[in-house]
């Protein structure tokens, strides 16, 4: 290997720096000012959903711009707050800053961790039935719990079900907060319509040059029409109000917090968040990766999934001193990214130069932003999540994979973690059910021959062993079987002690069980488990003619 590739490899940056060009440099500024446009009204957005000051939106807004930039390994993705880890902070850090920083710097140890040992890999056992069912039950939820926001409700709980009766018990309440409504949906209108003006919108990875940061436009609109009535000394609208001024100060996380009721220390932190723990690190490296690698895919480049886990892992540790929340890959960002037409991570370096400097400089603006036109600005982030034709397609393609997909989209609507659980657990006993049971072709005949159509191993030897024994010996008269094994591949010990007894069961009955097509691996271990009477053949014409070697 080239010695610069290795390099590369680590050090993603080193990979496409010496090539840069002025070209890509007007390209890169291009796409980094359009993310930043967008990504400043999305993290005040966010804040609100994951229960924190909208400055922590734009905390976390920052660090992973700067981070990506020599880490990353895709062209196209952005790191920065998102809609779902919004909702999963505000579910496990119970709307104080303190826990919510505690578990950015947790998570991405982890993420680190996970990253160091090359454990990208366990992700695969997360179905994308899976994926899909969490998507969308946090779209619902999430843009369900905007409606407060985009009504101007108020004291409504955060737990979901609550959430939806008290949305309803107080709906009425609207008429004397009609300005939020009126306001709301008028800017849920209006980027629609800006959104149906981008011929470009339906590819989001088409390379478009341009890019209409539709939601600094409406948030600004939103803005000026607040700050016209605060001038007139009348203000029919619920404001963001005060934003911290100022970048954050770097310190280290908080591991204990006071509160009125005593010091809560770093173990009870940690006790407290529970599943959050594990929940917060894998879906933030769910998402980041799949953002990565569906935009690799469509722009035929490859993304290195262990990578990704550092970048992201780095990113909240080092977040995690700027008082930002966990943040991953964001879809719609990334989106804006590759509209824009961005050439390398450098594009970042700009939008993370603009979150800065509006932390620096425009904090004051963002007392005048309507809280209604946050709520419409994450509504319409997040509907496109919902992917409804994925119903329809299980059920064309694979029916039962529709079950993982419920029963993950239904429990997340109780507790995100036991939804994500109970989904990943069914789609591992679908698939262990399909190795446990593995589809064998027969030929009936004066001798049985089976043919497993994939490699068998422990689960699927008592399957193997009932098919044998019910269709060769517990025929009248026994009969010879062949096993078949051009598609086995690999076999473990117990299956060895499987036909051990199989072997054993033809002999007393005066019958023979050959094997036929036996893969060097797969014979290394007969014959090193030392079986007495083995008989194999390279095909069942050679079979046919009993020209048999015996072990």
């Amino acid at each position: 290997m080239e010695p610069g590739l290795t390099a590369g490899r680590r050090l993603p940056i080193l990979a496409w720096l010496p090539d840069y060009s002025v070209q890509w440099l007007k390209m890169d500024f291009i796409a980094g000012l359009s993310v930043g446009l967008t990504v400043i009204p999305q993290a005040l957005a966010y804040a609100e959903v994951a229960g924190l000051p909208p400055q922590y939106g734009l905390y976390s807004a920052f660090m992973g711009c700067f981070v990506y930039f020599f880490l990353g390994t895709s062209r196209d993705v952005t790191l920065g707050p998102t809609a779902i880890m919004s909702l999963l902070v505000s579910f496990y850090t119970f709307h104080e800053p303190a826990y919510a920083v505690l578990l950015a710097f947790l998570s991405g140890c982890i993420q680190l961790a996970m990253g160091f040992l090359r454990l990208g890999f366990l992700l695969d056992f997360i179905s994308c039935p899976v994926i899909k069912g969490f998507t969308s039950a946090a779209t619902i939820t999430i843009g369900f719990g905007q409606i407060k926001n985009l009504l101007g409700l108020q004291d409504i709980p955060r737990q979901f079900f609550l959430q939806v009766y008290q949305t309803f018990r107080k709906v009425g309440e609207t008429r004397y907060l009609v300005g939020d409504a009126v306001l709301g949906l008028v800017c849920m209108v209006l980027l629609l319509v800006l959104k149906l003006m981008d011929p470009e919108e339906p590819d989001f990875t088409s390379g478009s040059r341009s890019v209409l940061a539709r939601n600094a436009l409406v948030v600004s609109f939103a803005a000026l029409v607040a700050y016209s009535f605060e001038v007139t000394g009348y203000q029919p609208f619920v404001l963001t109000g005060q934003t911290a001024e100022g970048l954050p100060p770097v310190r280290t996380p908080p591991f204990s917090v006071t509160t009125a009721n005593g010091t809560v220390s770093f173990t009870e932190m940690v006790q407290d968040m529970g599943a959050g723990l594990a929940v917060v690190p894998l879906m933030g490296l769910l998402e980041s990766i799949a953002v990565a690698k569906s935009f690799a895919s469509q722009n035929n480049y490859r993304v290195d999934a262990n990578q990704e886990l550092l970048a992201i892992g780095l990113t909240n540790v080092l977040g995690s001193l700027v008082s930002s929340y966990p943040v991953t890959g964001s879809f719609g960002r990334t989106a804006v990214n590759a509209q824009s037409g961005v050439c390398t991570p450098a594009g970042g370096l700009v939008t993370g130069a603009l979150v800065l400097l509006s932390l620096d400089y425009l904090t004051s603006p963002f007392y005048y932003i309507p809280k209604s036109a946050l709520a419409a600005v994450t509504i319409m982030a997040v509907a496109p999540l919902f992917d409804a034709s994925i119903f329809r397609t299980l059920w064309r393609v694979k029916r039962l994979d529709l079950l993982p997909l419920c029963v993950t989209f239904l429990l997340c609507f109780w507790e995100v973690q036991y939804g994500i659980l109970a989904g990943t657990l069914v789609s591992v006993l679908i698939l262990l059910h399909s190795v446990a049971r593995p589809k064998m072709q027969v030929s009936e005949g004066p001798v049985l021959v089976l043919q497993p159509a994939s490699g068998l191993h422990f689960p699927a030897v008592e399957a193997l062993r009932e098919a044998i024994l019910s269709r060769a010996l517990e025929a009248s008269p026994p009969r010879c079987a062949v096993l078949e094994c051009t598609h086995v591949c690999s076999i473990d010990y117990t299956v060895v002690l499987g036909l051990e007894e199989l072997l054993g069961d033809f002999h007393r009955q005066g019958v023979t069980l050959a094997f036929v097509g036996l893969q060097v691996p797969v014979l290394r271990v007969l014959l090193s488990a030392d079986l007495k009477g083995v008989q194999y053949f390279s095909t069942l014409e050679e079979a046919g003619r009993c020209r048999q070697r015996v072990i």
